[in-house]
């Protein structure tokens, strides 16, 4: 069964391109999701419901209603991604279908995503306060049915930090996330000058740490060494900003053995090198990216000039081949 799944994920991986049509009037080119049989969705269904290290993405795309790209359209995610944070607020009307079919069909889950910062005055600064903000989040996941909570920690001198967040996480902890029993997740981001405390890790399924523009798996390991005595690996989810490399897919990257080269002989940047990289403690909890819309539309891995080796480009090229590279098929 194992090996069946894994035969799956390359195939589902693969499955990426887009038919076109022809509109006469303006004369301009737009794409149509694909549509595959009930047993390609089932598998894709059953993937999603094992444990392996997860595909992750701030997505904000969807905003732009209009768009007729499948970038700003919940259709045209990869079909293998695991989990959507909503950058944009909860979508209405045509793309709230959208958002359900992803999440009926495809098993993705979508999630809401949230600053913590209380600093603003609407809530007071206190613990009734806290406990006020944090049933209020709870309440818009549970009356909307989203699949949980994702929360972006940059207090920068916000009142909610240490002490007080890892009080505001044990509290939602009864609601969401793993000991909550209800099924909904709780994901915490946050950078290396703002990390959360230890006693929110029993709370929290995935920790998702901005390692933006990070070229080497050393540094990410030296980070996560960091965190790794309360933090345990499979939770553990590195992540960059794919919006500012859209055509290279992250900074150059370098492995902790010296290789700079994909399964397919291209050379790897950081969002492939995340999905690649493993800590020496064991298996990562997946990759992450921020804005990766803007890799609709790349070149890769068809650019001659940065050293690819094939002549066909990709839309999502970094999630794609991420995946593939972070849950290898077996041939």
């Amino acid at each position: 069964m194992k090996n069946l799944l894994y035969i799956f994920i390359g195939v589902l991986v693969s499955f990426f391109l887009l038919h076109s049509c022809e509109m006469d009037e303006e004369n301009i080119t737009t794409q149509k999701p694909l549509t595959a049989d009930e047993t390609y969705y089932e598998n894709l269904r059953y993937y999603k419901q094992t444990d392996h290290p997860i595909c992750f993405g701030w997505y904000a795309g969807y905003a732009n209603t209009s768009s007729p790209s499948m970038a700003d359209h919940f259709t045209g995610l990869p079909d293998s991604m695991d989990i959507v944070s909503l950058w944009m607020g909860i979508p209405s009307g045509e793309t709230w279908d959208e958002m359900q079919y992803i999440r009926k069909v495809k098993g993705t889950k979508v999630v809401l995503c949230s600053f913590t910062h209380m600093s603003d005055g609407e809530y007071p600064l206190t613990n009734e306060g806290m406990e006020e903000f944090a049933m209020y989040l709870v309440n818009k996941v549970m009356n909307n049915d989203l699949d949980g909570l994702d929360l972006d920690y940059e207090p920068e001198g916000d009142w909610l930090k240490d002490d007080q967040f890892t009080k505001f996480i044990q509290f939602i902890g009864q609601y969401l996330g793993p000991k909550s029993n209800s099924g909904k997740l709780l994901i915490v981001d946050f950078t290396s000058k703002t990390r959360p405390q230890a006693g929110c890790e029993p709370y929290v399924d995935y920790f998702v740490h901005q390692m933006y523009g990070t070229s080497s798996a050393y540094t990410i390991q030296q980070k996560f060494d960091e965190i790794s005595s309360w933090c345990p690996p499979e939770k553990y989810v590195p992540a960059e900003w794919l919006g500012n490399y859209p055509d290279t897919g992250g900074v150059f990257f370098t492995e902790a053995d010296g290789n700079k080269i994909d399964s397919w002989g291209n050379p790897i940047y950081s969002v492939i090198g995340m999905a690649r990289w493993n800590p020496t403690q064991g298996r990562k909890g997946g990759f992450a990216t921020y804005y990766f819309e803007y890799e609709y539309n790349t070149t890769r891995p068809a650019n001659q000039s940065i050293g690819d080796k094939e002549s066909t480009p990709i839309p999502y090229y970094s999630l794609r081949r991420g995946i593939q590279e972070q849950s290898p098929a077996i041939r």
